[in-house]
C-alpha cells in the first residue's frame, strides 16, 4: 500500500508570513501523495473585527452566525488558502485550494445535538476518498480549508483538527495514511516551558496519566481525542511536532495505539 502524508497545520503557522515560508520549504520537499488541511482563526477574528463583526468563543469553538459564515469563507477559503497555495505554486508544488464543496469531498450536517447554538458549524458526515485520490493520482496536492457544505447549497464552519482527522481516516482505505499535527510546539510538552521535555510516544493508557496530572489540557485534549479515533478508523501512524519536524521521522511526539 502506498504511503500518504497528511499535514494539517494550525492557523498561526499559516498566516505569519516567516513561519508560513517555512512550512512551506518544508511541505514541499515531502514525497508525494500528500494533502495540506490548515485553519486561520486568527486570521478570521482580526477581519472579522475590522468589519465591527463580534467574535464569539465557547470552549475554543467559535460561534457561526450568518454573518461570521460570510467572515470564515472569505477568509478561510480565499485569503489563507490561496496564499497556501500561491506560495506552492512557486515552490514547483502543484497545489490546488479546495473546501469541502469542492468536488464535493467533505459533507457535513449541521449541528444541532448541543446545548449551545453554535450556528453554521458542521459536523461531518462523509469523506469522499475516491475523488480526492483523483486528484493525488493526477499529481495534484490538494490544500483543504476548514469549510464542509451540507449537500443542499449550505457551507458549514468546521473544525480543521477534525476534518485532517476524517480525512485521515477516510483515506486509509486507499493508502498507508500518516496524519501530522503541525503547530508552533516541537511537540506534546512534558513541561510547557521546556520545549526540549518532548514526549516522543503516547498510547492510550498514557494518554489518560497525562491527562489526570494537568500536563495535557485545554486544546490538546480534543486534538488527542480525534488522533486516537482515527488511529482506531486505521490510520498508520499520527505525529504532532512543528514545521522543523516536518521531515524527520523522529522530532515530535508520535502517537500509537
Amino acid at each position: 500500500m502506498q504511503d500518504l502524508t497528511i499535514v494539517k497545520v494550525g492557523g498561526k503557522v499559516v498566516e505569519e508570513a516567516d513561519s508560513l515560508s517555512g512550512l512551506l520549504n518544508d511541505f514541499v520537499s515531502l514525497p508525494s501523495p500528500k494533502i495540506l488541511v490548515h485553519g486561520g482563526g486568527r486570521s478570521a477574528t482580526s477581519v472579522a473585527a475590522r468589519l465591527g463583526i463580534e467574535t464569539k468563543m465557547v470552549e475554543g469553538r467559535r460561534i457561526t452566525d450568518s454573518e461570521m459564515l460570510e467572515v470564515v469563507t472569505m477568509v478561510y477559503g480565499g485569503l489563507v488558502n490561496k496564499g497556501v497555495v500561491s506560495g506552492m505554486q512557486a515552490r514547483g508544488c502543484n497545489a490546488l485550494g479546495m473546501t469541502g464543496a469542492d468536488m464535493n469531498i467533505i459533507q457535513s450536517v449541521k449541528r444541532t445535538n448541543s446545548a449551545i447554538d453554535y450556528g453554521f458549524v458542521g459536523d461531518i458526515k462523509e469523506v469522499n476518498a475516491n475523488a480526492i485520490d483523483a486528484l493525488l493520482k493526477a499529481g495534484v496536492v490538494p490544500v483543504i480549508a476548514p469549510l464542509t457544505h451540507d449537500g443542499n447549497g449550505q457551507l458549514l464552519n468546521t473544525n480543521a483538527d477534525t476534518m485532517a482527522s476524517a480525512v485521515a481516516s477516510a483515506m486509509s482505505a486507499l493508502y498507508r495514511v500518516t496524519l501530522v499535527f503541525c503547530f508552533e510546539l516541537p511537540g506534546v510538552l512534558k513541561d510547557i516551558d521546556d520545549p526540549g521535555s518532548v514526549i516522543s510516544t503516547i498510547t492510550p493508557d498514557v494518554y489518560e496519566n497525562l491527562k489526570r496530572d494537568g500536563i495535557v489540557a485545554d486544546g490538546m485534549i480534543p486534538k488527542l481525542d480525534n488522533s486516537f479515533d482515527a488511529l482506531k478508523k486505521g490510520v498508520f501512524q499520527i505525529k504532532i511536532t512543528n514545521t522543523a519536524g516536518l521531515a524527520s521521522p523522529s522530532a515530535g511526539t508520535v502517537l500509537k495505539l
